[in-house]
């Protein structure tokens, strides 16, 4: 029993291209799987979330498969197959993914400790000879975008660089939906930069001349796909939630002073991603300008006023990247 039971848990491969082929027809109306009621499941990065799939009967020889599209290559990766009585993880999601199993009817997926990159769109199958049928769900985390350059000017990464530059600073590239909605919610910037999928954008609240010109209209303006090689712009980066704190330490310090008065607290100097991140999610409010780790100079402004910049949406303000030499500012820190 347990050999046949393992046999119906033969490796798969280790990813397939999620396309349904054209001309061919659309899914079977669902016998076995409950459609589910809320498709979008929304939490934050740490948190625990169950992507929801139950089977209304269970078939007979059936297997389960969770996979998960990534976006920034267009394949489906598996996560786990199970067939009732054993399962097996696959992947680098492998040790935070269990099923959820509440009551035989439930091949629920439950992600602990969710992570920046979880986001995405899931799919669970079932596998069932000549009757598969399969749901799909999308993991939405809670979070902010922000745009990102380095400390020599715009328009300096390729799509890896900008990729590698976002991951350092406690993020990542953002997808199209993240931007879209970062736009619907603000955020108005003139520079193109990558976002995951290798294509390039930039968003524009109030139309202007070095945007495009006045008579276009806002939205979040495309230049489509790119070489990833060879084209340069900024990079528009996501993060959510902290699993820690923000705070500043007054002074006037260097750049290297900040870091060691930071780790004198047991903390590290902050990085961008983790400043927006407490800006938006801590309402972290300083008029103060504070070093991070990049080298550059910011400070968060959750209560717009006169004297912290004048202008009158909240934000992180920035000062750019100073000489790491200058001795006029202080730090923010993470613990």
């Amino acid at each position: 029993l347990v050999l046949s039971c393992l046999w119906l848990l033969a490796t798969p491969p280790a990813s397939s291209i999620f396309q349904r082929p054209t001309g061919t027809p659309a899914p079977l109306r669902l016998q076995y799987l409950l459609e589910p009621l809320h498709p979008t499941v929304h939490t934050q990065r740490g948190a625990t979330a169950t992507l929801p799939c139950v089977l209304r009967a269970l078939p007979h020889n059936y297997r389960v498969k969770w996979s998960k599209v990534e976006l920034a290559s267009y394949r489906e990766n598996i996560i786990i197959i199970t067939n009732g009585l054993y399962h097996k993880n696959y992947g680098p999601l492998s040790p935070r993914v269990r099923l959820r199993h509440s009551h035989r009817y439930d091949a629920s997926l439950t992600i602990t400790d969710v992570a920046l990159e979880d986001e995405g769109r899931y799919r669970c199958q079932l596998v069932n000879g000549l009757e598969d049928e399969s749901i799909s769900l999308t993991l939405h985390l809670e979070g902010i975008v922000f745009p990102y350059q380095p400390s020599n000017g715009r328009y300096k990464f390729n799509y890896h660089e900008a990729k590698r530059a976002c991951e350092q600073q406690d993020s990542r590239l953002a997808t199209y939906q993240q931007l879209y909605k970062a736009w619907t919610e603000g955020l108005d910037w003139c520079n193109a930069g990558w976002i995951l999928d290798g294509t390039v954008h930039y968003p524009i609240i109030n139309s202007r001349e070095p945007c495009g010109g006045r008579l276009l209209l806002p939205g979040v303006r495309t230049y489509g796909a790119r070489d990833k090689q060879k084209d340069r712009f900024d990079a528009f980066c996501f993060t959510s939630a902290l699993q820690g704190q923000v705070y500043f330490i007054r002074g006037h310090l260097n750049f290297k002073e900040a870091g060691q008065a930071c780790r004198n607290h047991g903390a590290a100097i902050a990085k961008v991603g983790q400043l927006y991140s407490a800006w938006k999610f801590s309402q972290l409010d300083r008029c103060d300008g504070g070093w991070l780790a990049d080298g550059s100079v910011r400070y968060p402004i959750t209560i717009p006023r006169e004297r912290c910049g004048g202008l009158p949406d909240p934000g992180v303000r920035s000062f750019g990247f100073p000489s790491k030499e200058m001795r006029t500012y202080g730090t923010y820190c993470f613990l």
